[in-house]
């Protein structure tokens, strides 16, 4: 099989022979991902009408820039620079949310639809880091394993926030609009 177009352009091999350049590649998705989520959140907290959903997103884009710094740190017990690849499936599911935030309506169901937007991101976050987690302790990369634990506690933590938001506060309201 020869090498796409891509990489021979920028020199990267695009093969996966174990788990180690797996890791790397995984990490390179979530640094993208995470850079783009750092972007976005704040036309969430804009779009959003509950205070407590604001409230919860101001503070899981703290989160982000610190999961931001906390792969950084991986990389370079791996040996590695940070660096991202492009994570489309982040740029699709930010791009959801987005369009969901331009339509008219109730502003508390819009703000059901913004909270069912940001679990998809928190689930496609939580999968991320955990098969990251699990590639870096396979590896023995213990540290690295740690660092990823604590953003998946984060990332956990972030969505039964939502949660609560949704079920309590959100959408009752909107189930009466």
């Amino acid at each position: 099989m020869s090498a796409s177009w891509f990489a021979k352009m920028t020199g990267r091999a695009m093969t996966l022979n174990n788990l180690e350049c797996l890791l790397v590649e995984q990490m390179e998705d979530l640094y993208d991902a995470e850079e783009q989520l750092i972007e976005a959140l704040p036309q969430m907290i804009d779009a959003a009408y509950s205070p407590d959903l604001r409230h919860a997103i101001r503070e899981h884009l703290k989160e982000t820039k610190t999961q931001k710094v906390r792969l950084e740190n991986a990389f370079r017990a791996l040996g590695k620079e940070p660096q991202g690849q492009h994570c489309g499936a982040m740029a699709g599911l930010i791009k959801e949310g987005n369009e969901l935030t331009k339509l008219d309506g109730d502003p508390m169901v819009k703000d059901a639809g913004l909270i069912a937007a940001a679990q998809r991101i928190e689930h496609y976050e939580i999968a991320g880091y955990g098969c990251v987690r699990t590639f870096a302790r396979q590896l023995g990369h213990e540290e690295v394993a740690r660092l990823f634990q604590e953003t998946l506690e984060e990332e956990s933590r972030a969505d039964e926030t939502l949660t609560e938001i949704a079920e309590t506060l959100v959408n009752p309201h909107a189930a009466h609009a």
